[in-house]
């Protein structure tokens, strides 16, 4: 932290409670808080913008909530920490495994604030790598373009295909740039991708056939999708056995 500062994001749905952060937050004059959002996706976008080192997290909030929220932090360089607040305890599991550095019980004490800071600098200093993200599979996948991003509804993808360090995501309104793994996203969302090549993932719901062309080559015919894929010899026999109707 340059100078000793601390850049915060406070995200909550509740004006008041906002405000009330803000309050606390001003009896340390190291930090700054450099933006007030009002729901998960706010958020990530302000987070892309502005990379504060603490994000301030409820997590019941509209959309996407503050685990979801948590989960795509985590993947964020620097990746900021993140602090949960909230009135229901029975989070409290949930909360850690979506990488949070603690948790915060509304109504929020200035001295237990105060603990949660100190936790936050010492995470900052060390800047651990990104714990594996546990909790449930997220509902968007965020594609950063330049300092924004790009949400894109897992339900809308296609297919998603590895090119170099990156993933091309292509979905309903076209394709972008993620950078995760293919692996990954397997790990993550087994129910609804399926493998049909190394280098390839593909929305269960949307195969159609496994057609075989004039090269002997297996090719997978995807809804909406005007392009045929290759499918690699490894997977036809795993893809028959799964979707035993293509």
């Amino acid at each position: 932290m340059p100078g000793d500062g601390m850049k915060v994001l406070i995200a909550d749905d509740e004006p008041l409670a906002r405000e009330r952060l803000r309050l606390l937050l001003a009896a340390h004059p190291e930090v700054t808080v450099v933006a007030e959002v009002a729901n998960g996706a706010e958020a990530l976008q302000a987070c892309a913008e502005l990379q504060p080192e603490l994000a301030l997290l409820d997590i019941a909030m509209p959309g996407i909530d503050g685990l979801e929220a948590a989960r795509h932090l985590a993947q964020f360089q620097p990746r900021p920490a993140v602090v949960f607040c909230t009135a229901y305890d029975a989070h409290a599991l949930s909360a850690f495994e979506a990488a949070a550095i603690d948790y915060l019980m509304k109504p929020i004490r200035a001295e237990r604030l105060a603990v949660a800071l100190e936790r936050v600098r010492a995470f900052v200093a060390g800047r651990d790598p990104a714990p594996a993200a546990g909790g449930q599979a997220r509902r968007v996948l965020c594609a950063k373009l330049g300092g924004s991003l790009r949400l894109i509804p897992v339900e809308d993808i296609f297919y998603l295909q590895a090119d170099e360090k990156y993933v091309v995501v292509h979905h309903a309104r076209g394709q972008d740039l993620i950078e995760e793994s293919l692996r990954s996203l397997e790990d993550e969302f087994p129910a609804r991708f399926i493998r049909i090549h190394r280098n390839c993932l593909v929305a269960r719901e949307r195969l159609l056939e496994l057609r075989r062309i004039a090269t002997g080559q297996v090719h997978a015919v995807l809804r909406d999708v005007p392009e045929t894929l290759e499918v690699s010899r490894r997977c036809v026999a795993n893809l028959k056995q799964q979707l035993p109707q293509l």
